[in-house]
């Protein structure tokens, strides 16, 4: 899978996507990730890409026409199957958002920035529009890291164990079940007895029935109570 991240500050995404899961992604081959900066397709050579709004206000909006350019160039070289705008007006990222989009082979991801892009830019371009909270940023690098790193770690190969991914909090609406490891007591603190059992269908039905009980506590939302 790849991915063309376009970005007014690229640099900030260089960390989340050099180490651990992702990192070793790439390094498989399973996943292209290519940042772009913004600023390489400014409209002067001050590397201006914002302006102000029409109508007034304050703070300054993204351009169309530098992101027009940087769009423009990719798709001269590949067919695109999203292009994905993050901004906090859209769509909140879940995990089925995640699956549908690790099925995809080519991807943008539009960071916005200041007050936004111009409308325009969604009109023309955007196919799917992503926030990963209700809450505002500096800016859309950090999500972009976010829905990407959510993505890939669900990729086929990425993981050394796929079920792993499998059995991630809200895969299947619930949230993950209570996990131990060595030592089986700790400070009074005990592993409970059915995990060191090994009874594998004793202790698949524990966990379902903590994972129920974990997300009747904690997001009954999910359960529709």
């Amino acid at each position: 899978m790849r991915f063309d991240i376009i970005s007014c500050q690229p640099d900030l995404l260089e960390s989340p996507f050099s180490h651990s899961i992702v990192k070793r992604a790439q390094q498989k081959g399973l996943v292209e990730i290519h940042l772009h900066d913004l600023r390489k397709y400014a409209i002067n050579k001050y590397g201006q890409i914002d302006d102000y709004a029409f109508g007034g206000g304050a703070g300054m909006v993204m351009m169309v026409e530098p992101i027009d350019k940087c769009i423009s160039a990719l798709q001269a070289e590949r067919t695109y199957d999203a292009i994905i705008y993050m901004t906090p007006d859209g769509k909140t990222l879940n995990q089925t958002i995640a699956n549908q989009f690790s099925l995809l082979q080519n991807v943008i991801i539009l960071c916005g920035h200041y007050k936004g892009v111009d409308e325009r830019v969604r009109q023309r371009f955007v196919t799917h529009e992503v926030s990963i909270g209700d809450y505002v940023l500096s800016g859309g690098e950090l999500g972009a890291a976010v829905l990407a790193d959510a993505i890939i770690r669900i990729i086929p190969g990425v993981l050394n164990d796929e079920s792993s991914a499998l059995t991630d909090s809200f895969q299947d609406g619930l949230l993950a079940p209570p996990v131990y490891t060595r030592p089986a007591e700790y400070k009074g603190m005990k592993v409970p007895d059915i995990l060191m059992s090994g009874d594998s269908p004793k202790i698949e039905a524990w966990r379902f029935e903590q994972a129920v009980e974990r997300t009747r506590q904690r997001r009954p939302d999910l359960l529709g109570e």
